[in-house]
């Protein structure tokens, strides 16, 4: 494909793991457009910053995305308008998931003079779009290849070579000060949305159990987590919470032989480094489309509890039993099992693990397992 695009903008307006994933798609664009620029929140933009092929991040909180939502003033409008105009985009590409619009956005980027538009939308958009993809909801598809899915309708292709698997910038940074040499086992606790959070006494349990069983667990999480970072290494693991940037977390998980992750930013993140995910999914949101992407993964939680589908913040149910019902004996023994299939010689005995495996290259999405939901 030849660079002949000019300058296209790419938004991707909420969370890392939202950014992350959109990352095959940026490069597909990447590929044919001479200058990328990535217009996300402020929550994606450390992660828009590690992507391969962009080579500029815009930040905006857009109201009607943004999990604190602040009111949409003139002034904050025209702010997005002027930042737009300034970088003078010729085509602009509206990633979104099923659950959003793109047409409040693809409204201030024309205001901003954009000339070409391409977005998803289900709604008639008028004159707001001049690349409208519509997409089967219905069908669950996992939203790397539902973003692609639309490049791809706006002109935009993969390079030879390019299996569509997420990425991240490299060289990574060196981290072994942190960690100690690669092999061990990352717990992160942490979530953006309780909905989605193992309690913090079952993974202080299974870091025990770990190390107890001959594991090195690192614990790792943002700032604002450090006392449950703290909690759950306890006097067993290290902790790291608060002490990395997003681009030395993704050099921590790139050493890790597997995570202990809930279905949020980390969880993608390790993906983008090819580290095997012990996933604790939460049915708020469909696992078929959230699940770390093209990795190995383990899917535990109740992904058939009454919170399925509800893409709810803070769980409805009392009690919490999609994910509370999952104990740490079992987390336990499946990063076992996944550490001894992933990474040969680090466990001598262990037993194959219910595995979504790696898509294949070929656009299809691994089967969720039997037996761990």
């Amino acid at each position: 494909m030849t660079r002949g695009a000019g300058t296209v903008l790419v938004a991707r307006l909420d969370n890392a793991g939202d950014v992350l994933l959109a990352g095959p798609a940026i490069r597909a664009v990447a590929a044919g457009a001479e200058r990328v620029v990535v217009l996300t929140g402020p929550n994606g933009t450390a992660a828009a910053g590690l992507l391969p092929g962009v080579d500029q991040v815009l930040e905006w909180r857009a109201p009607w995305i943004d999990p604190d939502p602040r009111p949409l003033t003139p002034e904050h409008a025209e702010g997005l308008v002027a930042m737009v105009r300034d970088v003078a985009p010729d085509t602009a590409v509206i990633l979104t998931s099923f659950h959003q619009s793109s047409l409040p956005l693809a409204l201030l980027l024309r205001l901003a003079g954009v000339p070409r538009i391409a977005a998803i939308s289900e709604d008639y958009p008028g004159s707001l779009l001049d690349v409208r993809h519509i997409v089967d909801e219905t069908g669950d598809v996992p939203e790397a290849l539902r973003m692609l899915a639309l490049v791809r309708e706006a002109g935009f292709e993969l390079p030879a070579g390019d299996d569509g698997a997420l990425d991240v910038r490299r060289p990574l940074p060196p981290v072994e000060h942190l960690t100690g040499p690669p092999g061990y086992v990352v717990v992160h606790p942490g979530t953006s949305a309780p909905a989605r959070a193992w309690p913090a006494g079952h993974h202080a349990r299974a870091v025990r159990e770990l190390v107890l069983g001959g594991l090195r667990v690192v614990v790792t999480g943002d700032p604002d987590e450090q006392a449950l970072t703290a909690q759950v290494a306890g006097a067993y693991g290290a902790d790291l919470g608060g002490v990395t940037t997003l681009h030395e977390l993704a050099a921590v998980l790139a050493g890790a032989a597997a995570v202990v992750v809930a279905n949020t930013g980390p969880a993608h993140l390790a993906a983008a480094v090819g580290t095997p995910v012990v996933s604790l999914f939460a049915p708020v949101v469909p696992a078929a489309r959230w699940a770390p992407y093209r990795v190995p993964v383990a899917l535990l939680g109740d992904q058939d509890a009454p919170c399925r589908g509800t893409r709810a913040r803070v769980c409805p149910v009392p009690g919490h039993p999609c994910l509370s019902s999952v104990t740490s004996e079992q987390v336990v023994a499946t990063v076992r099992e996944l550490v001894a299939t992933s990474a040969p010689g680090v466990l001598r005995h262990a037993t194959a693990p219910t595995l979504i495996p790696a898509d294949g290259g070929d656009g299809t999405a691994g089967a969720l397992p039997e037996g761990v939901r």
